[in-house]
């Protein structure tokens, strides 16, 4: 387990995270993990199969505030936001490289590009 995937598992006991920049780019990650198939579900603690489509997005939405908040963060929060968009990232890629060695363009679509 990555660094990254520990910090998504949230507080112990099922408390919830106080809510601040880097909760919610945290869950912008997972949704994205949720999305590549590496992550379960919360409503059925299941993986679901890869929606790569959804990934994409969710990764250009992390992309897109790292883009507009530049310049506002503290170090900490730009080395997160850089930490996972390089992990989403590189999990997409692989992901994309699995879809079209099993010849299944049913994975959730989206191309091999990298977001």
């Amino acid at each position: 387990m990555t660094d990254v995937e520990a910090d998504l598992l949230g507080a112990p006991d099922g408390a919830l995270p106080a809510v601040d920049f880097s909760t919610f780019v945290l869950s912008l990650a997972h949704s994205a993990l949720v999305h590549l198939g590496v992550a379960p579900d919360p409503a059925t603690g299941q993986a679901q199969p890869a929606s790569l489509t959804l990934a994409r997005q969710t990764i250009d939405l992390v992309s897109l505030l790292a883009e507009k908040t530049k310049g506002n963060l503290t170090g900490e929060e730009e080395r997160l936001l850089e930490q996972l968009l390089y992990d989403l990232r590189l999990r997409y890629v692989e992901a994309s490289r699995s879809a079209g060695a099993a010849g299944s363009g049913s994975a959730g679509g989206g191309g091999a590009s990298a977001p």
